[in-house]
Protein backbone atom coordinates (compact mmCIF):
# COMPACT_ATOMS: atom_id res chain seq x y z
CA UNK A 1 0.00 0.00 0.00
CA UNK A 2 2.55 2.48 1.07
CA UNK A 3 6.27 1.85 -0.05
CA UNK A 4 8.98 4.00 1.46
CA UNK A 5 12.77 3.69 -0.58
CA UNK A 6 15.67 5.58 0.71
CA UNK A 7 13.75 8.99 2.55
CA UNK A 8 17.08 11.11 4.02
CA UNK A 9 15.60 14.62 5.21
CA UNK A 10 18.43 17.09 6.38
CA UNK A 11 18.00 20.56 8.13
CA UNK A 12 21.18 22.72 7.66
CA UNK A 13 24.01 20.13 9.30
CA UNK A 14 21.29 18.04 11.20
CA UNK A 15 20.71 14.74 9.79
CA UNK A 16 16.50 14.10 10.64
CA UNK A 17 16.34 10.67 8.55
CA UNK A 18 18.76 8.68 6.90
CA UNK A 19 18.30 6.55 3.80
CA UNK A 20 14.94 5.40 5.30
CA UNK A 21 12.88 2.28 3.64
CA UNK A 22 9.98 0.04 4.48
CA UNK A 23 6.61 -1.08 3.63
CA UNK A 24 2.91 -0.63 4.73
CA UNK A 25 1.54 -3.51 3.73
CA UNK A 26 -2.60 -3.97 2.68
CA UNK A 27 -4.93 -4.36 5.49
CA UNK A 28 -1.95 -4.45 8.23
CA UNK A 29 -1.22 -2.36 11.42
CA UNK A 30 2.35 -0.95 10.70
CA UNK A 31 4.01 0.34 14.11
CA UNK A 32 7.01 3.33 13.80
CA UNK A 33 8.82 3.79 16.94
CA UNK A 34 12.23 5.11 18.36
CA UNK A 35 12.87 7.23 20.84
CA UNK A 36 12.30 10.62 21.14
CA UNK A 37 14.79 12.51 18.43
CA UNK A 38 14.46 9.36 15.97
CA UNK A 39 12.94 11.20 13.06
CA UNK A 40 9.47 9.75 13.41
CA UNK A 41 7.75 13.59 13.38
CA UNK A 42 10.35 14.50 10.42
CA UNK A 43 9.15 11.05 8.51
CA UNK A 44 5.18 11.84 8.45
CA UNK A 45 5.56 15.43 7.62
CA UNK A 46 7.57 14.07 4.46
CA UNK A 47 5.03 11.43 4.02
CA UNK A 48 1.99 14.65 3.75
CA UNK A 49 4.13 16.74 2.13
CA UNK A 50 4.67 19.25 4.81
CA UNK A 51 8.47 18.35 4.34
CA UNK A 52 10.18 17.85 1.12
CA UNK A 53 12.48 14.64 1.11
CA UNK A 54 16.43 15.32 0.00
CA UNK A 55 16.33 12.01 -1.55
CA UNK A 56 13.99 9.04 -1.72
CA UNK A 57 10.62 8.22 -2.94
CA UNK A 58 7.03 7.61 -1.23
CA UNK A 59 4.85 6.11 -3.14
CA UNK A 60 0.78 5.04 -2.28
CA UNK A 61 -0.20 2.04 -4.28
CA UNK A 62 2.60 2.51 -7.17
CA UNK A 63 1.62 6.43 -7.20
CA UNK A 64 4.92 8.78 -6.50
CA UNK A 65 4.05 11.26 -3.58
CA UNK A 66 7.05 12.80 -2.81
CA UNK A 67 6.85 16.60 -4.26
CA UNK A 68 2.86 16.82 -3.76
CA UNK A 69 1.41 19.40 -1.80
CA UNK A 70 -0.50 17.88 1.21
CA UNK A 71 -4.14 18.74 0.00
CA UNK A 72 -3.24 16.32 -3.34
CA UNK A 73 -1.86 13.92 -0.87
CA UNK A 74 -4.40 13.73 0.84
CA UNK A 75 -7.06 13.55 -2.03
CA UNK A 76 -5.47 10.59 -3.19
CA UNK A 77 -6.34 8.52 0.19
CA UNK A 78 -4.34 9.64 3.18
CA UNK A 79 -5.14 10.51 6.29
CA UNK A 80 -3.89 11.61 9.80
CA UNK A 81 -3.89 12.47 13.52
CA UNK A 82 -1.77 14.44 14.99
CA UNK A 83 0.54 14.47 18.15
CA UNK A 84 -0.62 17.82 19.15
CA UNK A 85 -4.60 18.13 18.79
CA UNK A 86 -5.29 19.97 15.21
CA UNK A 87 -8.61 20.49 16.21
CA UNK A 88 -11.70 23.92 15.29
CA UNK A 89 -12.40 24.27 18.83
CA UNK A 90 -15.52 26.92 17.98
CA UNK A 91 -16.91 24.37 15.44
CA UNK A 92 -18.83 21.63 16.05
CA UNK A 93 -18.15 18.26 16.93
CA UNK A 94 -19.99 17.42 13.53
CA UNK A 95 -18.00 20.06 11.35
CA UNK A 96 -14.32 18.85 12.31
CA UNK A 97 -15.24 15.46 11.09
CA UNK A 98 -16.76 17.22 7.58
CA UNK A 99 -13.90 18.66 7.64
CA UNK A 100 -12.37 14.81 7.31
CA UNK A 101 -14.18 14.80 4.10
CA UNK A 102 -13.48 18.41 1.82
CA UNK A 103 -10.56 16.74 0.34
CA UNK A 104 -12.28 13.74 -1.32
CA UNK A 105 -15.53 15.55 -2.08
CA UNK A 106 -14.38 19.21 -3.07
CA UNK A 107 -17.24 21.97 -3.33
CA UNK A 108 -17.22 24.88 -5.80
CA UNK A 109 -18.13 28.30 -4.48
CA UNK A 110 -20.71 28.68 -7.38
CA UNK A 111 -22.18 24.83 -6.91
CA UNK A 112 -22.53 25.32 -3.10
CA UNK A 113 -23.96 28.75 -3.44
CA UNK A 114 -26.81 28.03 -5.58
CA UNK A 115 -27.79 24.99 -3.95
CA UNK A 116 -28.56 22.74 -6.28
CA UNK A 117 -30.67 19.54 -5.80
CA UNK A 118 -27.38 17.46 -6.67
CA UNK A 119 -25.14 19.67 -3.52
CA UNK A 120 -28.12 18.93 -0.98
CA UNK A 121 -28.16 15.50 -1.98
CA UNK A 122 -24.28 15.28 -1.27
CA UNK A 123 -24.45 17.36 1.34
CA UNK A 124 -26.82 15.23 3.32
CA UNK A 125 -25.04 12.00 2.51
CA UNK A 126 -21.87 13.58 3.97
CA UNK A 127 -23.23 14.53 7.13
CA UNK A 128 -24.54 10.55 7.29
CA UNK A 129 -21.23 9.48 7.28
CA UNK A 130 -19.82 11.91 9.64
CA UNK A 131 -22.42 11.17 12.14
CA UNK A 132 -22.04 7.37 11.43
CA UNK A 133 -18.08 8.42 12.54
CA UNK A 134 -18.80 9.58 15.37
CA UNK A 135 -21.31 6.96 16.67
CA UNK A 136 -18.78 4.49 16.24
CA UNK A 137 -16.21 6.84 18.72
CA UNK A 138 -19.24 7.12 20.83
CA UNK A 139 -19.57 11.43 19.64
CA UNK A 140 -22.49 10.85 18.01
CA UNK A 141 -25.13 12.46 21.40
CA UNK A 142 -22.22 15.33 20.99
CA UNK A 143 -22.06 15.86 17.54
CA UNK A 144 -23.63 20.08 18.22
CA UNK A 145 -21.51 20.74 20.93
CA UNK A 146 -18.34 22.90 19.96
CA UNK A 147 -15.28 20.93 19.66
CA UNK A 148 -13.39 23.03 22.15
CA UNK A 149 -15.78 21.65 25.45
CA UNK A 150 -14.76 18.15 24.90
CA UNK A 151 -12.77 16.25 27.54
CA UNK A 152 -9.01 15.40 25.87
CA UNK A 153 -9.79 11.91 25.73
CA UNK A 154 -13.11 12.88 23.89
CA UNK A 155 -10.81 15.41 21.32
CA UNK A 156 -8.33 12.25 20.69
CA UNK A 157 -11.24 10.33 18.91
CA UNK A 158 -12.95 13.14 17.68
CA UNK A 159 -9.35 13.33 15.49
CA UNK A 160 -9.67 9.89 14.73
CA UNK A 161 -13.37 10.03 13.86
CA UNK A 162 -12.40 12.84 11.15
CA UNK A 163 -9.32 10.41 9.76
CA UNK A 164 -11.75 7.50 9.05
CA UNK A 165 -14.85 9.10 7.82
CA UNK A 166 -13.44 9.80 4.49
CA UNK A 167 -12.82 5.70 3.75
CA UNK A 168 -8.65 6.47 3.42
CA UNK A 169 -6.70 4.05 2.09
CA UNK A 170 -4.18 4.56 4.53
CA UNK A 171 -4.35 6.14 8.44
CA UNK A 172 -1.29 7.70 10.01
CA UNK A 173 -1.78 7.66 13.77
CA UNK A 174 0.09 10.50 15.21
CA UNK A 175 0.24 8.94 19.39
CA UNK A 176 -3.34 8.25 19.30
CA UNK A 177 -3.73 7.46 23.35
CA UNK A 178 -0.95 9.92 24.54
CA UNK A 179 -2.41 11.48 27.23
CA UNK A 180 -5.14 9.14 27.65
CA UNK A 181 -6.20 6.88 30.78
CA UNK A 182 -6.40 3.46 30.85
CA UNK A 183 -10.21 3.08 29.89
CA UNK A 184 -10.18 5.79 27.63
CA UNK A 185 -6.83 3.94 25.59
CA UNK A 186 -8.58 0.43 25.42
CA UNK A 187 -11.60 1.93 23.39
CA UNK A 188 -9.29 3.43 21.01
CA UNK A 189 -7.22 -0.24 21.14
CA UNK A 190 -10.46 -1.81 20.39
CA UNK A 191 -11.39 0.11 17.82
CA UNK A 192 -8.02 0.56 15.47
CA UNK A 193 -8.65 -3.68 16.13
CA UNK A 194 -12.16 -3.48 14.63
CA UNK A 195 -10.77 -0.80 11.87
CA UNK A 196 -7.78 -3.87 11.12
CA UNK A 197 -10.51 -6.40 10.81
CA UNK A 198 -12.13 -4.53 8.48
CA UNK A 199 -9.43 -4.63 6.01
CA UNK A 200 -7.63 -1.11 6.89
CA UNK A 201 -4.15 -0.04 6.69
CA UNK A 202 -3.05 1.86 9.72
CA UNK A 203 0.26 2.87 10.01
CA UNK A 204 0.99 4.00 13.75
CA UNK A 205 3.73 6.00 15.78
CA UNK A 206 3.28 5.27 19.72
CA UNK A 207 5.07 5.44 22.58
CA UNK A 208 2.86 2.99 24.22
CA UNK A 209 4.53 -0.20 23.89
CA UNK A 210 1.82 -2.40 25.56
CA UNK A 211 -0.63 -1.26 22.91
CA UNK A 212 2.05 -1.54 19.71
CA UNK A 213 2.79 -5.17 21.06
CA UNK A 214 -0.96 -6.15 20.89
CA UNK A 215 -2.19 -4.23 18.01
CA UNK A 216 0.76 -3.82 15.26
CA UNK A 217 1.59 -6.86 12.38
CA UNK A 218 4.68 -5.37 11.77
CA UNK A 219 7.35 -2.68 13.79
CA UNK A 220 9.53 -0.56 12.42
CA UNK A 221 12.02 1.04 14.91
CA UNK A 222 14.26 4.55 14.07
CA UNK A 223 17.15 5.80 15.96
CA UNK A 224 18.92 8.50 15.11
CA UNK A 225 17.00 9.00 11.71
CA UNK A 226 18.00 5.36 10.71
CA UNK A 227 16.18 1.94 9.95
CA UNK A 228 17.77 -0.38 12.83
CA UNK A 229 15.14 -2.66 12.91
CA UNK A 230 11.92 -4.48 11.38
CA UNK A 231 9.99 -7.68 12.27
CA UNK A 232 7.45 -8.59 14.39
CA UNK A 233 6.72 -7.37 17.82
CA UNK A 234 8.42 -10.80 19.72
CA UNK A 235 11.43 -10.04 17.53
CA UNK A 236 11.44 -6.52 18.05
CA UNK A 237 11.26 -7.22 21.74
CA UNK A 238 14.68 -9.05 21.86
CA UNK A 239 16.21 -7.37 18.98
CA UNK A 240 19.87 -6.14 20.70
CA UNK A 241 19.59 -2.90 18.13
CA UNK A 242 16.11 -1.92 20.11
CA UNK A 243 17.39 -3.01 23.24
CA UNK A 244 20.84 -0.50 23.16
CA UNK A 245 18.58 2.20 21.39
CA UNK A 246 16.04 2.75 24.44
CA UNK A 247 17.70 1.31 27.39
CA UNK A 248 20.95 1.41 26.52
CA UNK A 249 21.73 -2.02 26.54
CA UNK A 250 22.61 -4.59 24.70
CA UNK A 251 21.82 -8.14 26.38
CA UNK A 252 18.81 -10.01 25.11
CA UNK A 253 16.16 -10.28 27.80
CA UNK A 254 13.28 -13.40 28.17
Amino acid sequence: MLQLEGVSKRFGGVTALDGVSFPVPQGCITALIGPNGAGKTTLLDCLFGVQRPDAGSIRLAGRELTGKPPHAIARLGLARTFQNLRLAPHETVLDNVLAGLVARHPFSLLTGSLRLPSTRHLERGLRLQAMEALDRFGLADRSSWPAGVLAYGDKKRLELARAIVGQPQIMILDEPVAGLNRDETETVATQLERLRREGRTILIVEHDMDLIMRLADTVVVLDGGRRIAQGTPEEIQRNPLVLEAYLGVTEVVA
